[in-house]
């Protein structure tokens, strides 16, 4: 089974991820956006643009996931934003063609919730403040595309903590939870390395 946690940037998608992975026996997180930076690196700088649009990215993503799920004995998780249908279509439409099991959560919060979230993320980003920006001006174009049907299932995030994201994807997805809540410390703690681990 892969596991699409798709959603805005500062919907929680990572942390949602990372904490599946602790809870959940033989979980794997397998990050997309790696691909695209190694694909980046191995541009000019003139011609690093968003990865998503090129197309040897697109089908790497097809390639590596389904790989990845075919290997591995417990879910794969991938947290990773798409937006456009067609990219949407291409990905996850070419996985499930290969007879890839995925099932699909896009985390949804409202624009205000995102702005808060996104602002107390400003410390963990090297290239610091001007990627933040960039992440907020991408609010709209995230909200109204996942609004739509296509990528149900929506899991709304604004009322509830990552324990409950975690929960309500699990049992949607006929997990068996193994691990359980950490203490708040413990979870803050934690917040702060999949955070700090994720600075790109």
């Amino acid at each position: 089974m892969l596991i699409w946690i798709n959603g805005a940037f500062g919907a929680g998608k990572t942390q949602t991820a990372f904490e599946l992975r602790r809870r959940l026996v033989g979980a794997h997180v397998a990050d997309p956006e790696l691909l695209g930076f190694a694909m980046h690196r191995t541009l000019p700088p003139a011609a690093r643009d968003d990865f998503q649009d090129l197309a040897a990215w697109r089908s790497a993503v097809v390639d590596v996931l389904q790989r990845a799920e075919a290997a591995h004995g417990g879910p794969v998780l991938v947290p990773m934003t798409i937006v456009r249908d067609d990219y949407f279509d291409e990905i996850v439409g070419g996985l499930r063609s290969r007879g890839v099991d995925v099932r699909h959560y896009a985390l949804i919060a409202s624009p205000e919730t995102l702005r808060k979230r996104l602002s107390t993320r400003i410390a963990f980003v090297r290239s610091g403040l001007r990627r933040e920006t960039w992440a907020v001006q991408q609010i709209p174009r995230c909200v109204s595309a996942l609004a739509q049907e296509r990528y149900a299932t929506h899991v709304e995030t604004d009322q509830r903590t990552t324990d409950e994201v975690v929960e309500w994807i699990a049992d949607d997805a006929g997990l068996t939870l193994a691990g359980p809540r950490l203490p708040p410390w413990r979870y803050q703690l934690r917040r702060l390395e999949v955070g700090i681990g994720h600075i790109r």
